[in-house]
């Protein structure tokens, strides 16, 4: 009896491998979906107000392939850029005006709808993407304790080109992608006038 047992569970094992071996391996752990977090660089373009590169970002974002090949899902990133302006005198009214240096800030926080098409489902994933939404922005000044600021919100839209690399099946992998940003924010701080908001950047990241 003991016999016959142990050859049954052999078996069952035996068996249990050759299925495992016989199934495609899937080079992510949801292989209709996807999920990336991602540290963010970004260089504004003449923004008349921060104009400093900064790497003080992240984007998070996950979508569901209603395609084989094609997603659509969602996303939200934040990133802030600053820049030093040097002691100045800045007119405040017809009346007044302030000499002060200036440590200037602009906070993005874009979200929304994301897609992207995929040219490859397996280790190596390139893919063309378009992100669309909301982009809320805060510009600000500040200088020696106080805090000059304008709240603004407007259209985002932000194409771009990517890679999900998985070295290892049915596991997490790596992220890289770059991008073009653009929104429509307009703000006013001081004599400052910042009039939408155009971004080059790239992303390096984990992908699910």
């Amino acid at each position: 009896m003991k016999t016959i047992k142990y050859f049954t569970l052999r078996l069952m094992a035996v068996a249990a491998i050759a299925i495992a071996f016989a199934l495609p391996a899937k080079a992510q752990v949801t292989p209709f979906t996807y999920f990336n977090v991602d540290w963010q660089f970004n260089a504004p373009i003449s923004n008349n107000f921060a104009n400093k590169a900064s790497g003080w970002g992240m984007n998070f974002e996950g979508g569901y392939y209603v395609l084989p090949d094609l997603s659509i899902g969602a996303f939200i990133n934040y990133h802030t850029n600053n820049e030093y302006i040097s002691r100045q005198t800045l007119p405040i009214s017809n009346s007044a005006a302030l000499t002060t240096d200036q440590q200037h800030s602009v906070f993005q926080l874009p979200f929304g709808f994301a897609t992207h098409y995929r040219f490859s489902d397996g280790a190596c994933q390139p893919y063309i993407g378009l992100k669309l939404g909301a982009n809320y922005t805060k510009m600000s000044s500040d200088f020696y304790i106080y805090e000059v600021k304008d709240n603004t919100w407007g259209f985002y839209v932000s194409p771009e080109v990517g890679v999900n690399i998985y070295p290892w099946t049915n596991s997490i992998g790596f992220h890289l992608a770059a991008f073009y940003s653009y929104s429509t924010n307009k703000g006013t701080v001081f004599n400052y006038d910042m009039d939408k908001l155009n971004n080059f950047g790239f992303r390096l990241g984990v992908a699910f």
